[in-house]
């Protein structure tokens, strides 16, 4: 039993009901509300050799994923052998991508199908190593054999009619009923978040393309100041809102729950991340000359900078307008490069140095407050000298964040759909998260080892609804990216050399081709990928041929303790297989049957019969000589 397992095993003894094995103690809840929260201790031995170790290697072998599955779970071993793949894949986008910005400039149609394509074979490849992965890991179909959430209020109990036993049940129908609450939220969200995204692109484009006053060059950061406080107040709040949505779904197992959960993330995920990028594209460069006289109404934002009204007064005819095609190439660069090294600082760099601060301003208030005295003694001071250094170390490991490897999932799709989805305006987009991701896997490991608690060892099959958003947007790019090619792909203005002269038919058309050219890729590799021999599949036919060969075993050991049916070698025939039925009744038959099944045939039978009868018969010589006495 590997560490991992023995640590789920003493949580869930811990944690599991009473009903089922378990104490029943459930962190700030119940009874149980002064209870902070359960984890393991981490071995800081072991941290150190996994992060020196990783620093200077270039590609992550099979027995290192298995070293953080036997230490960690399979659930974050699925996320960083996902992360890992994933990695392992970039390196030929991003040698395409690098060669077609060299050689064929930005919106190559050559670029996009290959990206395309590739996508293809990244998902479909994926769920043939997921499969793999859980016939190594042997934890195939656990996530249907999971114990109930702790949360999940069953209506009724059920007796199962093959098993006996009771279960605790919700009716399907009225979690379906519920479940129907997500359209009226997934719309709400798109209305507040969309309005909120638009209103700052509209303000944006005002300041940096019309306002011509004082004070542009930091007025052109407004928007962005709206939406880094606005954007994720409001994101928290739907957060909030689809969390407290999904609990009232009420769901039996935590895959379920995290799977609901998931979905309702993804879609305000995909809103913040990627609409401002679609209104550039589809928006702002086909319809930006017909939109641009109709933005006097966010001359509210600049007025009081303004001299006068001509500063803000926006082109009356489109003709008086230039498009910037620039614009969603930076845009774009932004996303895929500066905000991935921002991401990183506040994912690693931002915690660790608050942590410490904190920890700085706690000890200089707290030897204030000595100096000054009347200080109430900390839990510290009363610890045991023998114990003072275990029981800091467990402190210091209490304080820390609990770490949720669906928070790192979702960075990596977002990351995949933005190549999937708008690689083809920057080709470098996969050279860029080629270098961020193998930084990424080891600041995942230190973030892992130093800014959170140990995880609690959950096993996982699969990295859950994450695949069906790789799929989705594999799917969408096909569509994207045949739009994104056909609108600009003549100098980043379109085929015409105006946007106004796009053609709607062609627009479709294009993508209509694209679509189909996709699912047809798709349905292809799909079948092609499973026929690719592994070694976790290797395995599995391992074990079921010596689960056959063990049956075939004790049926064969079973058949030599019967008679033999027939001579080695000798052929099949009527007579043959009546002297072996006659053989096997001779072993278990009466005597009265044993005597009359002696015989093979029923001339055989007569035979013998006429011979009894005439050995019972007298002589003819003695007949006749008794005739002659007479």
């Amino acid at each position: 039993m590997v560490e991992s397992e023995r640590l789920r095993i003493i949580y869930q003894l811990i944690t599991n009901p009473e009903s089922v094995g378990g104490a029943g103690i459930t962190p700030k809840k119940g009874e149980w509300e002064n209870v902070e929260s359960l984890f393991a201790l981490h071995d800081h031995v072991y941290n150190k050799e996994w992060i020196t170790k990783w620093s200077t290697k270039w590609l992550l072998t099979p027995e290192d994923l298995d070293d953080i599955r036997n230490r960690l779970g399979e659930k974050i071993g699925f996320y960083f052998a996902f992360t890992q793949s994933y990695f392992t894949f970039l390196i030929f986008p991003a040698a395409t991508g690098f060669l077609a910005w060299v050689f064929l400039g930005y919106f190559s149609s050559i670029y996009a199908i290959v990206c395309s394509l590739w996508c293809v074979v990244f998902t479909e490849y994926w769920k043939h190593q997921e499969h793999d992965l859980a016939l190594r890991w042997g934890v195939r179909g656990v996530s249907s054999i999971e114990a109930p959430r702790h949360e999940f209020k069953p209506a009724k109990e059920v007796t199962d009619p093959i098993t006996g036993e009771k279960t605790a049940t919700f009716p399907a129908v009225e979690r379906l009923q519920r479940q129907l609450l997500q359209v009226p939220f997934t719309i709400a969200a798109v209305l507040m978040l969309g309005t909120m995204i638009t209103t700052c692109f509209g303000i944006e484009v005002f300041i940096s393309e019309i306002y011509s006053g004082p004070m542009k060059s930091v007025l052109v950061f407004l928007p962005t100041v709206l939406l880094t406080t606005g954007l994720p107040l409001l994101t928290g709040i739907l957060t909030n809102f689809a969390t407290k949505l999904t609990d009232f779904e009420n769901y039996e197992t935590e895959s379920q729950y995290e799977r609901a959960l998931t979905r309702k993330m993804f879609v305000l995920n995909f809103i913040t991340s990627y609409m401002p990028v679609f209104l550039t594209a589809f928006i702002y460069v086909p319809f930006g000359s017909l939109i641009v006289p109709y933005l006097d109404v966010f001359s509210l934002a600049v007025k009081p900078f303004a001299e006068n009204e001509k500063q803000m007064k926006a082109p009356s005819l489109p003709s008086q307008f230039t498009i910037n095609p620039a614009r969603l190439r930076k845009q774009v660069i932004y996303f895929t490069v500066t905000a991935q090294i921002v991401n990183f600082a506040m994912e690693v760099i931002v915690p660790y140095a608050k942590r410490q601060g904190f920890i700085k301003i706690k000890e200089m208030q707290s030897a204030r407050a000595q100096k000054a005295g009347g200080v109430a003694p900390s839990a510290a001071a009363e610890d045991v000298p023998e114990e003072k250094e275990f029981l800091a170390r467990v402190r210091s490991e209490a304080s820390l964040d609990v770490y949720n490897v669906y928070d790192d999932l979702r960075e990596m799709v977002v990351q995949y759909g933005y190549l999937a989805l708008f690689s083809v305006i920057w080709p470098l987009v996969p050279v860029s998260f080629l270098i961020n991701n193998w930084v990424e896997l080891r600041a995942d490991a230190i973030k892992i080892c130093v800014e959170m608690q140990r995880p609690t060892p959950w096993r996982a099959d699969t990295i859950g609804p994450w695949l069906d958003a790789l799929s989705f947007q594999s799917w969408l790019g096909s569509i994207t990216m045949s739009a994104l090619v056909y609108l600009f792909s003549n100098d980043g203005i379109g085929p015409d050399g105006n946007p106004s002269d796009i053609k709607g038919w062609g627009l479709l058309l294009s993508v209509f081709f694209s679509e189909h050219l996709y699912l047809l890729a798709r349905w292809a590799i799909a079948l092609a990928i499973p026929k690719i021999d592994s070694p976790g599949r290797q395995r599995s036919r391992r074990e079921r041929y010596m689960t056959r060969q063990k049956l075939f075993d004790e049926s064969l050991d079973q058949t030599q303790r019967i008679p033999p049916m027939a001579e080695k070698g000798g052929q099949i025939t009527r007579s043959s297989l009546e002297e072996e039925a006659r053989r096997i009744s001779l072993a278990t038959a009466s005597p009265e049957e044993r005597f009359w099944n002696r015989q093979r045939t029923w001339r055989e039978s007569a035979q013998i019969g006429t011979g009894y009868i005439e050995r019972a018969l007298p002589d003819e010589q003695e007949v006749m000589a008794e005739k002659k006495e007479l």
